[in-house]
This record gives structure tokens, sequence and C-alpha cells, in this order.
């Protein structure tokens, strides 16, 4: 498939509401499939389709246990509470804290078009939260508790 290019901040639409996908057809699992590989190629955990361009409620993760494939994803319960720090593959070089809810249950659909039900804690909850967020138009560093600078990281 193909690398797409991933917006950065400060492009308009990554502030924009992406729509419902209505109909599962080959551009949206073409979208998927390109996706997928923008993620990976971009040693990234997740992205959503406003990031390359794509007013669309589709997101592809992998947070270490395999691709995980959304289309109209939302989350219909969260629990608890985690600071976790977060990164951005539309503003690179920034990282911060971000309180995210410890556990997240999402429902979508997947590319077969059938109704499914994600469990994610930790990072998974994490990542779910930040591409769920970017449908909305929402980035990370709107909700950032501390920014951390580069050599805490080191």
């Amino acid at each position: 498939m193909a690398i797409r290019e991933i917006r950065k901040d400060g492009d308009e639409i990554l502030r924009k509401k992406a729509k419902e996908v209505d109909v599962i057809n080959d551009r949206i699992l073409t979208l998927l499939k390109d996706m997928a590989d923008t993620m990976y190629e971009a040693d990234g955990v997740g992205l959503a389709a406003p990031q390359i361009g794509v007013l669309k409620k589709v997101v592809v993760i992998d947070a270490g246990e395999g691709l995980i494939e959304l289309i109209n994803p939302r989350i219909l319960e969260q629990s608890g509470e985690q600071l976790y720090i977060e990164g951005c593959l539309s503003i690179p070089g920034i990282q911060g804290e971000v309180k995210r809810p410890q556990k997240v249950v999402v429902e979508a659909l997947n590319p077969k078009g059938e109704r499914v039900r994600i469990e994610g804690e930790g990072l998974l909850a994490v990542v779910l939260c930040h591409e769920l967020d970017h449908l909305d138009g929402v980035l990370f560093k709107d909700k950032v508790v501390r920014f951390i600078e580069k050599e805490e990281l080191e």
C-alpha cells in the first residue's frame, strides 16, 4: 500500500471533527491499509484518519499486541485514572503527561463491518483515548498536565 503524509500541528484539518463512515468499501479498506503502513513506518502506536488528511472516523492502533482497525469507534465505558507520558506523530518532539482513564471499553466496526468491543487497560486505554480524541479535533497537548523536557526522558 502507500505511506501517507502525516499532517503536523498547525494544519487546520487536525482541529476538525471527523465524519462517520457510512459504507465500508474498497476506499475505506485501502485507507486502513495505508494508515497501518504509515503508522508502522513512523514508529507510532496509533494513527487517526484526520492525521493523514481524511476526515473519517477511522483509527489504527498497535500497542504491542497486533494491529487493531476501528471504524466509527466510540467509548462506552471508562474507569480509573492514570498519568501517562504521551507524544504524537502530528506533534513531533513534544511529550507530556496526560490524565487518562485506566480502563476503557470501545465499540466500533471492524473492516468486515462487524460490531466489535475492545477493552483496553494501561497503554491500550491511553492510545484508544488519544486516537479517538483526534476524531473530535482534540490534540494531546490540549490535555497535557505537564510538558516533559527532553532531558527528563533520557
